[in-house]
């Protein structure tokens, strides 16, 4: 067995690169070169050297927003297994501070929004606190799915007996959970078809129009900390999906970190081949993966 600190360090070395390759996928069905591999880590580095502005009519909440927003997410990689090795944090019940941890990371963002004090940015915080409104329940219901199936309400021990097993046991409603998580997955990254966090119309903006007025340290936070939450959530349906091939720890996590590669070159295809909904379809969306979710775990309990 690898030593339990060394998977959250891989995720927090590496989870900077998974929006390169995402870049660099849409730039190649564009028929663009697209920027370097490792742009976001200059971005940081270059943020970090910068000083923050703050406006007279924020208070606390508005600075101290990127920093609880990150270190809920830290937390939360603590508790996510990859490539068959158990998370440093993983006990029974595991699942509960881990969807409470990504609830409390958007919590801060809207909170850090709505402090402005601008019209935007309550606005995209409202849209926000809406579609998060119907993405956690599908989130609880996904997991406590997956919990039933392996028997276990840990992360660690449910999806890591999952990738021990492989595709010699598929069931159906792990299907239907890995269906509600994909969308989760784009849903919580705020990618297409739910937002564009490429555009630059604030009336269509959810996640980028709640930062708009963070600047140096306080918007590196928040660049690294969406970079973060694409190798957790990415982490779960790795987990789900990449079965573990042999005793070999190494080889197990090489393809987990593989598979989360491979999951942001998806992303880049599909925000690539797809349009963005509008807003009032995004709704239906999250219900449809809801009632996967919710189908999920009740064919669990039959």
């Amino acid at each position: 067995m690898l030593l339990p600190w060394i998977l959250p360090l891989i995720g927090w070395i590496l989870a900077p690169l998974l929006p390169g390759v995402i870049n660099r996928v849409k730039a190649g069905f564009a028929g663009r070169q697209g920027p370097p591999l490792l742009q976001i880590y200059y971005d940081l580095g270059k943020l970090l050297r910068k000083g923050a502005v703050y406006s007279r009519t924020t208070t606390w909440i508005f600075p101290a927003g990127p920093i609880l927003t990150l270190a809920a997410l830290l937390t939360a990689s603590l508790l996510v297994p990859l490539g068959g090795q158990e998370a440093w944090l993983g006990f029974p019940g595991d699942l509960v501070l881990f969807c409470g941890l990504l609830a409390l990371a958007r919590l801060a963002t809207l909170l850090a929004a709505m402090d402005t004090g601008s019209s935007f940015e309550g606005m995209g915080a409202s849209r926000e606190a809406w579609f998060g409104a119907l993405a956690e329940p599908t989130l609880y219901f996904s997991l406590a799915a997956v919990g039933r199936y392996s028997g276990s309400q840990s992360l660690s021990q449910g999806l890591g007996l999952l990738s021990a097993r492989g595709w010699y046991d598929v069931d159906p409603e792990l299907a239907l959970a890995f269906a509600a998580l994909l969308v989760i997955f784009l849903v919580e990254n705020c990618r297409i078809p739910v937002d564009d966090p490429n555009t630059h119309l604030e009336l269509t903006m959810i996640h980028e129009v709640m930062v708009l007025d963070h600047g140096g340290p306080d918007l590196a936070f928040i660049l690294y900390g969406s970079a973060l939450r694409l190798w957790i959530l990415g982490s779960l349906l790795v987990s789900l999906l990449l079965p573990s091939f042999g005793s070999n720890p190494w080889l197990n996590l090489g393809l987990g970190v593989g598979g989360q590669f491979l999951t942001a070159a998806l992303v880049g295809v599909i925000e690539s081949v797809m349009a963005r909904l509008r807003l009032a379809v995004v709704p239906q969306l999250l219900v449809g993966a809801l009632t996967l979710a919710v189908t999920a775990a009740l064919l669990g309990m039959i």
